[in-house]
């Protein structure tokens, strides 16, 4: 395996990460409003208090690693995506300002507005991730010397915005079956009813755009179709996600969990081979003008050193992570120094 692959599969994994972990955060987000009563929003709230920063680690580790292994894929990805992505960061910023500020006041219109501002900048940031990986997979227009030559509407075709959808509600899924996790009583059984619907809506969609991809994204197939054992992947994604309302109805919560994580791991896995070997995909002329893992990476001495810092600071990065949630493992109980 050449050293650029290698660190290709470390921004893959990093992506699968933070998906994984920020995916239930966006999901306890959106179903934030959903809830009637003020100490049902704190405790949704406080579910992801203690890990909601850390898990955000992963997206700097990825933006990081672009930056220095493919610097012109990270160059052409945030020019042509300039106003997506502060829009994206626009709501990576108020959802920590919601979480921060909603507590600091107590009239029912301050915690209100923040509410709406922690709903919405969730939504946002997860309906973003969508429709940028959805793009990445139908391609870009970009010319010889990798400038994007669309306007900002092409962002939103049919499929990117399908897959902006799918990504909202598989994140819903996920948020819920984490709340169901940290929370008891009567809201743990309001939210064990939500689980199932969040799951039904998601299967829905993922069945459609199975179906879009399959029909009208058909290179997103061919490396399966060079390679047949890959087809496993997508046929063991499906096993997890339709396994999780089975596992949900047994009231197994953390294996549900769990599932979810491997259907979330697996799915932008599909992504990763169905976009192999591209990094940014052109449909002008794609054999030269689009960014490939080969074309695009640093030196082989940049990487190896790359390689080095990853094989030192991921071990402190996956100790912190299970510390933290080690330390604050079990149910929420909201107190005087809860948000």
């Amino acid at each position: 395996m050449t050293l650029d692959i290698l660190f290709y599969l470390v921004i893959i994994a990093s992506i699968i990460c933070y998906a994984m972990l920020d995916g239930f955060d966006l999901g306890v987000g959106m179903l934030h409003l959903f809830t009637r009563t003020d100490l049902e929003r704190r405790t949704l709230m406080n579910a992801i208090g203690p890990v909601w920063d850390g898990n955000e680690v992963w997206l700097v580790v990825v933006s990081g690693a672009l930056f220095a292994g493919f610097p012109d894929v990270f160059a052409t990805l945030f020019a042509t995506f300039y106003i997506p992505v502060m829009v994206l960061l626009l709501g990576l910023i108020f959802r920590a300002v919601s979480i921060e500020f909603r507590s600091k006041g107590h009239s029912k219109a301050w915690r209100a507005t923040w509410d709406v501002f922690f709903a919405g900048a969730s939504f946002i940031i997860a309906f973003g991730i969508g429709l940028v990986l959805g793009n990445l997979i139908e391609g870009l227009p970009l010319n010889q010397t990798h400038d994007f030559v669309g306007t900002f509407f092409f962002f939103f075709r049919p499929y990117p915005l399908l897959l902006g959808l799918a990504t909202t509600l598989l994140f819903m899924m996920h948020g819920s079956i984490y709340l169901v996790m940290k929370t008891d009583g009567s809201l743990r059984e309001k939210l064990r009813g939500w689980v199932p619907r969040c799951i039904a809506l998601f299967i829905a969609i993922y069945l459609v755009l199975s179906v879009a991809t399959i029909t009208e994204k058909t290179h997103m197939l061919e490396p399966m179709m060079r390679m047949p054992l890959l087809f496993t992947i997508p046929l063991a994604a499906f096993s997890a996600i339709i396994s999780i309302p089975l596992l949900m109805s047994k009231k197994r919560d953390g294996l549900a969990f769990v599932t979810s994580c491997l259907s979330i791991a697996l799915l932008l896995s599909l992504f990763a081979i169905g976009t192999y070997p591209y990094m940014i995909r052109s449909t002008i002329e794609p054999e030269t003008n689009s960014l490939m893992i080969a074309n695009s990476a640093s030196s082989p001495l940049t990487l190896k050193v790359l390689l080095l810092i990853v094989a030192i600071g991921l071990p402190f990065v996956l100790g912190y992570g299970f510390y933290i949630y080690r330390i604050f493992r079990g149910k929420v109980h909201i107190d005087p120094h809860s948000y």
